[in-house]
C-alpha cells in the first residue's frame, strides 16, 4: 500500500493509523498538524485514523519566529 506523504509516495502497512505514520517520520510529538485528503485529522483522531492506499497526507510543524 503507498500513501504520498508530502507530495511524496510512501509504502506503509495495510491498515497503518496516522499516529503510527508520525511515529515512523520521526515527526515532532508537539507542534504538528495532519490533513489527510484534505482533511484535518484532530490529534485525538491519530491513534484510530487508519489510512487507505493512495490516500494523501500533509504533514505541517510549527515554526517559531517573526
Amino acid at each position: 500500500m503507498t500513501v504520498v506523504v508530502n507530495d511524496k509516495p510512501r509504502p506503509t502497512r495495510r491498515g497503518e493509523t496516522v499516529a503510527e505514520l508520525l511515529n515512523g517520520l520521526a515527526v515532532p510529538s508537539r507542534g504538528v498538524a495532519v490533513a489527510v485528503n484534505g482533511e484535518v485529522v484532530r490529534r485525538a483522531d491519530w491513534p484510530a485514523h487508519r489510512l487507505l492506499d493512495g490516500d494523501r497526507v500533509e504533514v505541517l510543524t510549527a515554526a517559531q519566529g517573526g
